[in-house]
């Protein structure tokens, strides 16, 4: 599902993105980051491709925007065949990965800008993330059914496997890189788990509500995951969910196969989106003009924000001269409210029903199934036999 604001951040470019518009710019100290202003819609998803190279985004138009950052230029608009939920590039970035609300996956040839999309793949529910295994061999695809689908990228209509656990719809999935045979995945059931997904064997679950203590009783509060990040110098792992001004900070211990929880952010103001950069620290946009961007870094084995940072003004001074594309945004949902399942209870008020039905019938055995006596012939209680 789209965000209402997102980053996305590849060495030192920087892109915010809100509205119908997107704010490219640098985190490095020198002055070279310029805003772009492209489309007319509000963009549902963006991405950068690994090496930084290329930058997708679609919007509510259907169209899929592809641009080369170095230097920024536009190479195509086409046109999606559904509104899309996610993108990703192969890691080959030969390609770019598309998936839509209708389940299906499509890819669109990066080296032929022009070229239309094929159709990969096709779930019967609405997809919600898609990504790939750092060699290309598979496509791996979450959907609104619990459900994590591994498929052969040159074979797709083959299953490798299902990553199955969760049980509310999955909303996030990323690939770990330095472990590229493990797959972090967030749910709306309020669940992190890490999965061995060419067997699609889960490792480790963690409870969102209760990091500490998986057992404690879980409340009554939903929320799900919009963001999972991950910084390879330490083995870190940022989760923001939705509707939750917090951050959680995972530790990924690769050798038991598990996740260690760290800590939890808590912010004042609404949080949109966050990124790691290597060697910097953890990004946080948050809805807040006087402050929109916040860095954060590790002291003495704790996150917290850095006091003051020339990068950090530079960028947000950027945003506040750029703020009316995010004004828009502030209070959007990012719209998993939606996809819970719903469930309808019309059994209780039968069985109530037939309850009180049956207790009239013992304390009245002479009547009918409605709770009338029964009327009786004339001569019929003649022909009874005495007892």
């Amino acid at each position: 599902m789209a965000s209402s604001a997102g980053l996305a951040l590849c060495g030192q470019t920087l892109v915010v993105r809100g509205g119908s518009r997107f704010l490219a710019t640098s985190t490095a100290s020198r002055e070279d980051g310029q805003p772009a202003d492209k489309g007319s819609d509000t963009i549902l998803a963006s991405t950068f491709s690994k090496s930084g190279s290329y930058f997708a985004l679609t919007d509510d138009s259907k169209r899929l925007i592809l641009f080369r950052t170095k230097p920024w230029q536009c190479l195509s608009v086409r046109t999606v065949v559904r509104r899309c939920t996610a993108l990703t590039f192969t890691a080959s970035e030969e390609k770019l990965l598309v998936a839509d609300k209708s389940g299906d996956v499509y890819s669109f040839s990066v080296l032929e800008p022009q070229g239309c999309g094929q159709l990969e793949l096709g779930h019967l529910s609405m997809l919600l993330d898609v990504a790939v295994s750092p060699d290309d061999c598979y496509i791996l695809t979450a959907d609104r059914d619990e459900k994590i689908r591994v498929s052969w990228a040159a074979a797709p209509h083959s299953i490798e496997s299902f990553c199955l656990g969760h049980t509310e719809f999955v909303s996030r999935i990323f690939v770990v890189p330095d472990y590229p045979e493990l797959l972090l995945s967030a749910s709306g059931d309020r669940t992190l788990r890490l999965w061995e997904y060419r067997s699609g064997r889960e490792l480790h679950c963690c409870h969102l509500t209760s990091p500490q203590e998986p057992a404690e009783p879980r409340g009554d509060e939903r929320f799900a995951a919009s963001r999972i990040t991950y910084r390879s110098q330490d083995g870190c792992v940022a989760l923001l969910c939705d509707c939750i001004p917090a951050v959680y900070v995972f530790q990924l211990d690769a050798a038991r196969q598990q996740l260690v929880y760290r800590q939890r952010l808590t912010f004042r103001h609404r949080v949109w989106d966050i990124a790691f950069e290597e060697g910097r620290g953890l990004w946080v946009l948050q809805d807040h003009r006087e402050a929109p961007l916040v860095l954060c870094r590790p002291v003495g084995g704790q996150w917290q924000a850095a006091p003051e940072d020339a990068a950090v003004e530079k960028v947000s001074a950027h945003l506040r001269g750029n703020w009316a594309m995010l004004e828009g945004v502030a209070g959007v949902d990012v719209g998993f409210s939606g996809l819970y399942k719903a469930t309808f209870d019309n059994v209780t008020a039968y069985l109530r029903k037939k309850e009180e039905r049956l207790q009239k019938r013992r304390q009245n055995p002479a009547a009918g199934p409605n709770g009338q006596a029964k009327k009786m012939k004339p001569g019929e209680a003649s022909l009874r036999c005495p007892s």
